[in-house]
C-alpha cells in the first residue's frame, strides 16, 4: 500500500472544475488533476430526484496532505454539500509517486 490517494469531487459547470483544479495545484495540496466529463449523474437531493450533467476532478495527493486538500476542496467548492471522495491507492509505480511527493514539498 503507498501513501498515494486519489481524491474526487464533482461540479455542475465546467469553469469550476478548473479553478477548483488550478486552485489545489498551485497551493501544493494536490500534484495534478484531471477534469472529465460525466454525461449523468443521477441523485436525490432535497427530496426530489435529479439527474444532471457533472464535471469530475481527481486530485493525486498523499495521506500527509489530504485534510489540507479537503478543508481547501470544501471552503473552495461551489456546492452546498459537495462530495469529496478519497480512494487509497494499492501499488503506483515508484517514480510516479516520487514526482506526487516531491511535487507537494
Amino acid at each position: 500500500m503507498t501513501d498515494i490517494l486519489l481524491v474526487s469531487t464533482t461540479v455542475a459547470e465546467r469553469a469550476d472544475a478548473d479553478r477548483l483544479a488550478q486552485l489545489l495545484v498551485e497551493q501544493r495540496l494536490a500534484a495534478c488533476a484531471q477534469i472529465e466529463r460525466i454525461e449523468s449523474s443521477v441523485y436525490r437531493w432535497q427530496g426530489a430526484l435529479q439527474a444532471t450533467p457533472e464535471w469530475r476532478v481527481v486530485f493525486k495527493t498523499t495521506e500527509a496532505h489530504y485534510a489540507a486538500l479537503e478543508a481547501a476542496l470544501l471552503d473552495a467548492h461551489p456546492y452546498e454539500l459537495p462530495a469529496v471522495v478519497a480512494v487509497p491507492t494499492h501499488t503506483v509505480s515508484v517514480a510516479f509517486a516520487e514526482w506526487v511527493k516531491g511535487e507537494l514539498a
